[in-house]
């Protein structure tokens, strides 16, 4: 967890207070003048109202040519990023014809597949010719093809489950799925720190939502206990089934769930598992097999295995792999599954011919190399980044590795002089993250050379050296060794 120095903490409070203190002076002039001029249509309610979008107004858009930023050519490890202009300070930008070749650390190219591939990228090509881009109709209708049957069956052999089902979008297959697996009586544990499509799936589902702070066994045991103790709010009565869900790595974190633990506090208390292993699955693991295989955990042991095909395999999509039981009752109740358009058959190929490099089934260890890789250039960044004396969050082996900003000022002043030295970084921020926990995200891919790295790193150093979040003492460069010889 971030444990934020007070005098960064009050410099930051102190920065919102004044963005937040000139905003409301502005909203007062302009709720004056359109007083005057009336603009509003008489019997209607402004479709947004001031304190609702306020964030946007006044502090997102003062720096919105940081985030959102178009590019011109694949997401590999160099891009070409579209250069925008702005004639009202930010309110609006419009794109030019020029674009900058930046070092990319910002896509969630895990693996590399998401630029054009010796083995991938034929076979895709041939699947658009055979199926073309989209089969325009649902699952249970005529959207299902011989490569959508053949990649389930591939993701279920792959992550260690009985079955598998697939799905167009990798944010549905959260917010669709857990309202088909718990309801009205269910209560949901979850993880403080989970994703967006984690919680609205969880609000939709009609079940009680209870939180236990992150990454937190003795913590999720404490709120089980009092939860199976009290029973259903006003009646009491037993929960008809309890569900902990949890992600395989925090997505703004980096860091890795606490599984075993977790899972030993679920089999205690008979609560079914829900890993979500959209950022770990492919990306950690000595086969790419996620966070199991990684933490020693036995896929068994986890009821319900969400993952997406967006980050280490270079596609679009998600899906769910459990029992079969569990998949045959999707199948038949989940509406992203009943009303919404399959996958397009050329992206499931990309995943269909990704997993088999990274099994070694396309006849080389290209899979093997690039697991490799990724480690490497992960760990390495990492320990370089907090030599320099940055605040870097995530656990070692995560491709996942925020920086911390903290102040407001900051994260546009980071950005921008990135980008002027030609890095590419994403910076996060509310309501993504805690008001004073803002950061920049780096994502590390196994495409990037160490020549790469390198590149980056000395660009971010200069970088936090002229913005200021370099929080702790930099380590010492290492002296060489002399040998005896050279003192004689």
């Amino acid at each position: 967890m971030v444990r934020l120095p007070y005098t960064t903490a009050l410099t930051t409070l102190f920065s919102y207070g004044l963005l937040f203190a000139f905003g409301q002076l502005r909203d007062f002039f302009r709720k004056l003048i359109d007083w005057f001029k009336a603009k509003n249509v008489k019997g209607y309610a402004p479709i947004c109202l001031g304190l609702e979008d306020f964030y946007v107004r006044r502090l997102y858009l003062r720096i919105q040519d940081c985030f959102g930023r178009p590019i011109a050519s694949a997401p590999d490890s160099w891009f070409d990023v579209v250069e925008r202009t702005s004639k009202d300070n930010n309110k609006t930008l419009q794109r030019t014809s020029n674009t900058s070749r930046c070092l990319n650390l910002g896509s969630y190219n895990y693996l590399g597949f998401a630029a054009a591939d010796e083995y991938c990228t034929p076979l895709v090509i041939e699947s658009l010719k055979k199926y073309s881009a989209s089969t325009c109709s649902v699952r249970v209708d005529g959207g299902t093809t011989k490569l959508h049957t053949e990649l389930e069956e591939l993701v279920a052999r792959f992550v260690g489950k009985p079955a598998a089902i697939l799905f167009g979008m990798g944010y549905v297959t959260n917010s669709a799925i857990i309202p088909c697996l718990i309801g009205k009586g269910g209560l949901i544990i979850s993880d403080s720190l989970n994703h967006n499509s984690i919680v609205n799936g969880a609000r939709g589902s009609g079940a009680t939502v209870r939180v236990f702070q992150h990454n937190s066994p003795a913590h999720l045991e404490e709120v089980l206990r009092e939860q199976i103790a009290g029973g259903q709010p006003r009646t009491h009565r037993p929960w008809k089934k309890i569900i902990v869900i949890v992600e395989g790595i925090y997505s703004m974190e980096g860091e890795l769930c606490k599984l075993p633990e977790i899972i030993a506090v679920c089999k205690k208390y008979k609560a079914y598992t829900y890993l979500d292993e959209a950022h770990s699955i492919g990306a950690v693991g000595q086969s790419g097999r996620g966070v199991c295989e990684l933490l020693g955990v036995d896929p068994a042991d986890v009821d319900i295995m969400m993952g997406t095909f967006t980050k280490s395999f270079g596609s679009c999509g998600g899906y769910i792999a459990a029992s079969k039981e569990i998949i045959q009752h999707l199948k038949h109740s989940c509406p992203a599954h009943l009303y919404a358009t399959s996958m397009s058959p050329p992206a499931v190929q990309q995943v269909i011919s990704a997993i088999k490099v990274i099994l070694g089934e396309d006849g080389s260890n290209r899979g093997a190399q690039k697991l490799a890789r990724i480690r490497e250039n992960s760990n390495f960044f990492r320990s370089e980044l907090k030599k320099m004396g940055f605040e870097v969050l995530g656990d070692n082996d995560s491709p996942v590795m925020p920086i911390m900003l903290y102040n407001p000022a900051k994260i546009p002043a980071f950005s921008r002089e990135c980008l002027r030295q030609k890095v590419a970084v994403v910076t996060v921020a509310f309501p993504a993250t805690p008001l004073l926990l803002a950061r920049a995200r780096i994502c590390i891919s196994a495409s990037h050379t160490r020549e790469d790295l390198i590149t980056a790193l000395d660009v971010i150093s200069r970088v936090g050296d002229l913005v200021g979040i370099k929080y702790f003492p930099a380590e010492p460069p290492k002296i060489a060794e002399v040998g005896h010889d050279k003192l004689e």
